[in-house]
Order: structure tokens, then sequence, then C-alpha cells
């Protein structure tokens, strides 16, 4: 039997700062275990938080990004467990007065999987949140047989848990929600979101029912998936296994869940606990805060999103729809592709600028190739955006063709120090003297009188063979594409 889908995400970001949520503990990342503590994020007797209001601020900004409220006053409460990763039995969190409520998170055509993207089931949609609230992150755990080991250097570092409304209806959507969530966070710099660093995390919550008039069923939550595909396997999985208990009258339990990436399915933790279990109750060691004055602080720095950027690049630099959300889905890309195609900024003003679809076109496939091939993004690019721009306008005035700045890029890829020019007259890649290239045509020409006359006739196929002999016969190497002009204007 076929069934309704619903899905919930909550996605946990840490929120990038130098510093933990409630200590002045330094925020790292591969450093030695346990070196990055002190008595507050230990959780020991009589250790008192202090707010960290960069995190603060980085979490209102996100939810203007998003279209949140924030209420007037927000504050702090207590979530009491008991786990090892959080050896005071609770986390300092948000319940009832968050920092930001409502909003809406759009999905990116191009954020869904390749496979997808073709069969689409609502374009354009946007979906909604309940709430964003700020809190501290817990301890690393790594599991071993009969034994476990806890690293504190996480533990109260800042988290955003971002939560939806049950909005989502299948894998697929899923996939591209955490991926455009992923860019809109990445472009206003909160947080990294690097999930293989555990800077981005997510429950899923996944229920099935009949009919779009049944209540949903009960939530069945996949916890702490920390890979966009393996969310995808799990989604899949858990549908998938939830239909067939359906089909056999099995009714679903609120539960949790892990995902077993290797077995590629999902096992049993525990039943679900409500909000009720966790005990919550207003934090005695912090205040309150007032949101206004800090959301006016940080209105000004909301960036373009990524759909906001993507059609600037359409309209001022003549992209296509599928290069500009290319360019846009990365914001050092997209500061790139500027820096390379751009004449707005004031020290370029004056100087030829590079025809964005060129730019676009070399960035993407030959740039973004090469670096893919070396499994690194463009922050790590060897090639300056300045240097690229000095090999594209070799080719915009004729000195380069196109395949010649393929060969001139592959050797500064890997000598980045050199000019474009310098290495295109290392390849031999020069303008012919004056008056040279025009003899070398009517050389041509006359050495090969049977395929001029064909060219004459029409056949302009042959001025391929006639461009062959003139590079053939030229000292340097130079741009095919004016010896092909040449010869037209001789011969045609």
């Amino acid at each position: 039997m076929s069934y309704l889908v619903t899905i919930g995400l909550e996605v946990h970001c840490q929120v990038k700062t130098n510093t933990k949520m409630f200590c002045a503990c330094r925020t790292s990342f591969g450093d030695t275990p346990n070196t990055h503590t002190c008595p507050v994020c230990l959780g020991l007797p009589g250790a008192l938080p202090v707010l960290n209001q960069e995190a603060i601020e980085k979490t209102l900004l996100t939810g203007l990004m998003v279209d949140c409220a924030s209420p007037e006053i927000s504050k702090w409460d207590r979530k009491n467990y008991f786990y090892p990763d959080m050896p005071k039995n609770y986390q300092t969190t948000q319940m009832d007065l968050p920092l930001c409520i409502g909003g809406g998170v759009p999905l990116y055509d191009h954020c869904y999987p390749t496979d997808h993207r073709k069969s689409i089931a609502t374009p354009n949609k946007v979906v909604r949140l309940n709430r964003i609230h700020l809190e501290e992150d817990v301890a690393k755990s790594t599991h071993l047989g009969n034994s476990s080991l806890i690293d504190f250097n996480r533990a109260g570092a800042p988290l955003m848990e971002i939560v939806t409304e049950p909005d989502l209806e299948s894998a697929e959507e899923a996939f591209a929600y955490l991926r455009s969530l992923q860019m809109i966070l990445q472009q206003g710099a909160v947080s990294d979101a690097d999930m293989e660093k555990g800077q981005l995390r997510c429950d899923v919550n996944i229920s099935l029912r009949k009919n779009a008039t049944d209540p949903l069923g009960s939530k069945v939550e996949l916890k702490n998936l920390n890979s966009i595909s393996a969310i995808r396997r799990a989604i899949h999985f858990e549908i998938q296994r939830q239909t067939e208990d359906l089909d056999r009258n099995i009714p679903q339990i609120q539960s949790t869940r892990r995902w077993d990436d290797d077995r590629g399915e999902t096992q049993l933790m525990r039943t679900k606990e409500d909000a009720h279990d966790y005990r919550y109750f207003t934090c005695p060691d912090l205040l309150p805060i007032r949101t206004a004055p800090l959301l006016e602080k940080v209105r000004p720095l909301v960036p373009e999103l990524p759909h906001e950027l993507a059609a600037r690049f359409e309209k001022d630099f003549g992209v296509t729809q599928y290069d500009a959300s290319v360019l846009s889905s990365d914001k050092h890309l997209a500061i790139y592709f500027e820096a390379v195609a751009a004449t707005g900024t004031a020290s370029l003003q004056t100087r030829q600028s590079i025809p964005g679809k060129k730019a676009a076109n070399f960035i993407i496939n030959n740039l973004m190739g090469k670096l893919n091939e070396q499994g690194i993004g463009i922050d790590d690019c060897p090639v300056s955006p300045e240097k690229l721009r000095a090999l594209l306008m070799l080719v915009e005035d004729g000195i380069l063709a196109s395949n010649q700045a393929n060969e001139v890029f592959a050797v500064l890829y890997h000598s980045p120090e050199k000019a474009p020019a310098a290495i295109a007259g290392e390849l031999g890649f020069k303008p012919a003297a004056a008056g040279e290239l025009e003899a070398l045509v009517d050389q041509a020409i006359a050495g090969n009188p049977t395929e001029a006359a064909a060219v004459r006739a029409g056949n302009e196929k042959l001025l391929n063979f006639l461009t062959g002999q003139v590079m053939k016969a030229a000292a340097t190497k130079p741009n095919p594409k004016q010896v092909t002009e040449l010869l037209r204007a001789r011969l045609l």
C-alpha cells in the first residue's frame, strides 16, 4: 500500500565563534582531546555561565536571513537528562522563548540530488521553520565495543537548533533542504556548516499515514546523522521499513532509531521521550535578554542570499541560470567569479571586462574541474582571480585561442607565481610579427590551389586544412582563430 510521508528535520549547527557558549574556552576541531575545558564546560559544582554575545548575534542574523521573527524577550532554560556527554546532567538551551520563531528555507532546484532534478514534485518550495534556538553542544563520544571515550573539547560550543515544520515529503526534499540551508549559513558566515567536522548534524522525524485527512502517524526519530547522502539513504530505508510494518498491521511506536550506514538499516535505540520527560525550567544563572538592540546591530550584516546572488549574476553578467546557480552556491566561489569578470570594482573600472559567460565557463569547466580532481575547494585554489583574469584577457585580446589558454592554465595551476603572458611565451604562443601572418596565409593559399578554390566555391570546412598549413609554417604558435579569419577574408 502507498502511504503519505511526512518529514520534519532538527538541524544542529555549530555557530562560528572563537569561544564557547558560556565560557572562554576556545572552540576547535581536531585538537588534542580534553585540552579546551574549564569548570563551566565540565559542569563542576559552583561554576557559573556567561553568555557569548557573538553567538547570540549570529543566531539572530540567521533568523533574519530566513525571515524569522524574534520575541521581545528571549531566555535560557535547563533541559535535564542523564548521559555521559553532559556531566552536569542538564543542557542549557531554550524552550518557550527562543531567539527566532517562524521563517522558512527555500529549496533551490540545484540542491536536489542530481538524479532527481528533472522530477521535482514542488518547484520553488519553501520549508517552514518552527524555531531557531541557541544552546550548548555536548561532548563528543566515541564508542569502542564495551567502552566509550569522551572528548569535552566540543562540550559547550554554541549550537543553533533549526527546527522545521513537518513540511518535507521525501528523502530528496530533505537532501535539498540541507544543502540549501548549508549554503545560506555559509553565505552569512554564521557557520562553516562542515558535516565532516560535526559542525552540522541532523535528526530526522518521519511518520506515515494513509490519507491527508488522517492525523500524523507515530513519529520515528533518526538520531545524529552527519552526512547528507546518508540522510537520504536512511530516510528511504525508514520509509520502506514503516511501510512494510503498516502493511502487516504492525503499529509504529514513537521511538528513536540510529542509522547504521555499513548495514544500510536503522536500529532501535529507545522509545522517545516527550518534552515533559526533560523537566524543563528557566535557567536561574542567566538573565533574559532584549532582542531589539541586537537585531538592529546585525540587520546591516544580512548578505545577498544565494537566490538573490544568482539572479544578479544572470542580470549583470548574462550567465545562464545553471551557471548562476553554481557560482552562487559557494560565497567564496561567487567572490572569485566577480573578481575575474566584474568591472564594478574601482581598480578594474578602467580595464577591459571579461564577458561573464566566458569567465563562468572557464571557472566551472576548467578551474572547478581541476579543484575537484585535487579534492580542494576554491578557498585553497593556487590560481588567484587576478592571474585567471590576466589569462582570459589574453584570449579576449586575440593572443591565445581557447585551447591554447587551456594549455597555459595547466602550467599556471602548478606554477601560480608565473604571469600567464610569460607562460604563453614559454609555450611558443606569440603573435606573429607585423605582416608575417599575412605572408604565411598568402603562401598557404598559393601552395594549395585546389583547396583554396574549393573554399572559394563554398566548402568552408577546408579552411581548417589551410589553417593547419599556416600553423605548421609559423615560427611561433599564433592564434588559430586569427589565422582562420585571415584566410576567410582572403578567400570569401
